[in-house]
């Protein structure tokens, strides 16, 4: 089953929580106030600096140290933050009164198409539990009651309202960007299984099997409610993916497994040891010739000074304690680290899917915007 090219509304699968008109007019404002934060107050951040700035700063930090007691930069600071957590709450409420119905209807979605395998022995990394994750209540894998999909539920509809709409109505734009990006540049590999790495409800797995319709398709990620979830919606929407509870750092399966593995915004989620070792399991779980590619936001290297720091604003400010640190990876030198040859490392910037969509971009990358620039980052090695 397609979805229909609407990026205003979020396409309404079996599993998505429904709305009251109230309900629903609460996150259409959040949705609008988030828009109005990024393309009208923002902007004048810059305006602040280029005023108020020595203009002695040579990075981004120094950009920080002189903007952050400015008294914009903290107005606008603290309506972004303040966005983030009316955005939670607004889906919070439906999610809560509709818990009982969706567990119910995750149920009757079951078309054994693909699979779903969960791990209780699996221990979460300290890095998911010491912090939730861009202040998501719980965070991935929290668990309120038996069979819970209460949050993956909650970040299906969240990041709707966190992109704006900008990530399409399946919220798969980045899964449809990268595999845009493969298509151009290795459009020799014909991946018979692929692995997607921290696939939380499977927004961005679900278009490789359109993709490359003869491969096996598996997702994994530490998070059960969300796995739950996303497997319910994958039967719905008619998608066979293989889901399993499982650390990237270490999985169960066998050496050269898969041709393809993909990552979406789970780089920025992982410690700087975790990354490496996610790289190494890459390595290990690869195919001669096999690619690993994570899409994210761009390097800050590949940045103006002032919109690097505006990107960083996640660092500190929306629970994203390793943001700052992943967009300072050297493809590179982490590929030479984790046993691939550096000379096959890659990087590139790759035009959204849905940029020639009606979708309103700022076209700028920044702190609680990461749709608004139009474009992803990749990289990654071939083995």
């Amino acid at each position: 089953m397609e979805a229909e090219m609407d990026l205003k509304n979020q396409y309404q699968h079996s599993v998505l929580p429904t709305t009251t008109s109230d309900e629903f007019a609460r996150q259409e404002f959040v949705k609008s106030f988030k828009f109005h934060l990024a393309s009208q107050v923002s902007p004048g951040n810059r305006l602040a600096y280029e005023k108020r700035a020595s203009g002695n700063a040579k990075d981004y930090k120094d950009i920080r140290r002189e903007m952050e007691n400015d008294d914009y930069f903290r107005f606008w600071s603290a309506l972004q933050r303040n966005s983030q957590e009316m955005m939670w709450k607004s889906t919070q409420v439906p999610v809560e009164r509709e818990l009982d119905h969706i567990v119910a209807k995750s149920k009757g979605a079951e078309q054994g198409l693909g699979s779903l395998t969960l791990d209780t022995s699996l221990e979460i990394p300290r890095y998911h539990q010491l912090v939730d994750i861009h202040c998501m209540p719980g965070g991935y894998h929290s668990e309120f009651r038996q069979d819970d999909i209460a949050n993956g539920a909650l970040y299906d509809r969240a990041v709707y309202l966190y992109a704006m709409g900008r990530m399409g109505p399946l919220n798969s734009d980045i899964g449809d960007t990268t595999i845009a990006y493969l298509k151009e540049n290795f459009s020799d590999l014909k991946p018979k299984r692929i692995l997607d790495m921290g696939c939380t409800v499977g927004h961005s797995t679900l278009p490789y099997c359109d993709a490359y319709p003869e491969a096996e398709i598996y997702g994994i990620d530490v998070g059960a409610p969300v796995l739950r979830y996303a497997h319910a919606r994958a039967e719905s929407l008619g998608k066979a993916v293989h889901f399993s509870q499982q650390n990237a750092e270490s999985t169960n399966f066998e050496d050269g497994s898969f041709d393809l593995i993909v990552s979406h915004i789970l780089v920025h989620e992982t410690s700087h040891k975790a990354i490496r070792n996610i790289m190494r399991e890459a390595h290990r779980l690869l195919s001669p010739g096999g690619v690993v590619i994570h899409a994210e936001t761009p390097p800050y290297k590949d940045l103006d000074a002032f919109d690097a720091f505006m990107l960083d604003w996640d660092t500190r400010n929306n629970n994203e304690p390793f943001w700052g640190a992943s967009h300072e990876i050297d493809p590179q030198a982490i590929a030479k680290e984790t046993g691939f040859d550096p000379g096959k490392a890659f990087e590139g910037m790759q035009l959204s899917a849905f940029d020639a969509a009606e979708a309103k971009r700022t076209k700028v990358f920044q702190g609680g915007d990461f749709a608004g620039g139009g474009m992803w980052y990749v990289w990654g090695a071939q083995k």
